[in-house]
């Protein structure tokens, strides 16, 4: 049973809401046509296999007209779920999806970000899928530094025709400090876990939740799974952890006691009876987190014939442009340290240099048409965009996973999203090029623990930034 709701708003159709299996948040433009000159958006009822669509032209909308299957990625006439994006045309294979950062709409609208709704976000605490084996503390420091990691990300990712992968959610964490971001390459100060359940399991109904939010106030972060296991107040992961004094407070490790005693726990602790639920509420926010965020899913939408040939000629006009800045940079400014290198050394690196700046240009033309993306979802299809020639992962460099099988690439985060996180500072920053997330290609695994995968961070090249 899939639901899919689909309104049109600032001439830009969107996808309301998509339950499990596939429950996805989707962004689509108008601009995004299908051979036949229209969009398809699909609706699956209840009693399906059946469909209501909703049909937009640019400048029209004539929702609910009757178009029949259309969702050509699935099989049988299925829907395609994430990593197999619509098609707008016969013969063009599944695509890139793009991940965007929207603020939470309206007054309470985070409610959808808990973990009940099946949540693709960004920031605050993670909204854990499977509520046992979690990543304890120690998993979850920065390999640098050795400090508590903060919840940066989750993807909900189910695989199609996977019975025990019916919920699928990808987790990234990283580390806080600026000063870990300095090299390139694996792990380091990022740590990636993934967590799946068949559609019957102990956690969650077999059918979708309700669209509604729920009444009443917004409910506080919680501090116990409904497994029992205890959360830390000030990150949200595991908790074994708890203040001596009041008993009732858990923690991941002393870093975050510490900075909740320094926050108000010294004034609470204590004070309250065990059942005061008011009194021993998590605040929402604290400096530690990164700012929360849903994350909107929309397909990248093919170059036309016409705006590719034009970005190839700005690309190669820009990239001749810049080689002929250098070379006289070099002329007037550098006479005497080129004269100390010989003719070969010289060409070698202009043809390095010259083969960057290609690559570099190729990705920001990639990125130009939707400049705001935050996420590149493509589980074994295209890889990565590249923002540099230079450290790039070799097979050998991507371990197996812990079952033997090998991981494949599924989904890269993009440098736009540093935008969204307030991390900028005078010196040291948070930084990265690209971070490239790859996952057991068998998605091993079951309902009973969170399963570690591999992350590459690639940095962009001297002299190369958006």
């Amino acid at each position: 049973m899939l639901y899919l709701n689909i309104e049109l708003k600032d001439r830009r159709l969107r996808v309301c809401r998509l339950f499990p299996p596939y429950h996805r948040l989707l962004r689509c433009p108008l601009r995004r046509q299908s051979s036949a000159g229209v969009f398809q958006g699909f609706y699956f009822s209840q009693s399906a296999p059946c469909c209501r669509v909703t049909k937009a032209e640019p400048g029209q909308a004539e929702p609910g007209t009757e178009l029949g299957w259309g969702w050509e990625s699935g099989a049988g006439g299925a829907p395609a779920p994430l990593g197999a994006s619509w098609r707008t045309g016969s013969g063009m294979a599944p695509g890139v999806e793009l991940g965007f950062a929207a603020a939470a709409e309206g007054a309470g609208g985070a409610w959808r970000l808990h973990s009940t709704y099946f949540p693709s976000k960004v920031g605050g605490r993670p909204a854990w899928l499977g509520e046992a084996g979690l990543p304890g503390p120690a998993a979850l420091r920065c390999g640098r530094c050795q400090q508590p990691c903060a919840f940066l990300l989750q993807l909900y990712a189910p695989l199609p025709g996977r019975a025990d992968a019916f919920h699928r959610t990808l987790f990234v964490f990283a580390c806080r400090g600026a000063a870990c971001y300095g090299l390139a390459g694996p792990g380091g100060p990022f740590r990636v876990f993934r967590s799946q359940l068949p559609r019957r399991n102990d956690t969650y109904p077999e059918e979708p939740p309700p669209e509604e939010p729920p009444p009443g106030p917004a409910p506080a972060p919680p501090r116990r799974l409904g497994s029992g296991a205890a959360l830390c107040r000030v990150c949200g992961c595991l908790g074994p952890r708890c203040c001596g004094r009041c008993r009732r407070a858990a923690y991941c490790g002393p870093e975050h006691q510490a900075l909740d005693w320094r926050r108000g726990h010294r004034r609470s602790c204590g004070q309250h009876a065990a059942g005061d639920d008011l009194a021993n509420a998590i605040p929402e926010h604290n400096e530690f987190l990164f700012p929360e965020y849903e994350i909107l899913i929309e397909p990248e939408e093919p170059e036309l014939p016409a705006d590719s040939t034009d970005d190839e000629q700005g690309a190669e006009g820009t990239s001749k442009d810049a080689k002929e800045q250098e070379e006289l940079g070099a002329a007037g400014t550098a006479d005497g340290a080129f004269q100390s290198l010989d003719e070969e050394a010289l060409e070698a690196m202009a043809k390095h240099e010259t083969a960057e700046e290609k690559i570099f240009q190729m990705f920001k033309k990639r990125v130009a048409g939707e400049p705001e993306q935050i996420i590149r979802y493509c589980r074994g299809g295209e890889g990565p965009l590249w923002v540099s020639g230079e450290n790039r992962p070799e097979e050998k460099d991507i371990p197996n996973c812990v079952c033997g099988a090998k991981r494949i690439f599924e989904f890269q985060i993009m440098p736009q999203l540093l935008n969204h996180l307030q991390v900028d500072s005078l010196g040291e920053s948070i930084d990265w090029g690209t971070l490239v997330v790859y996952t057991c290609a068998d998605s091993c695994g079951g309902e009973s623990a969170y399963l570690e995968e591999f992350i590459w961070k690639q940095d962009y090249s001297m002299g190369c930034t958006l």
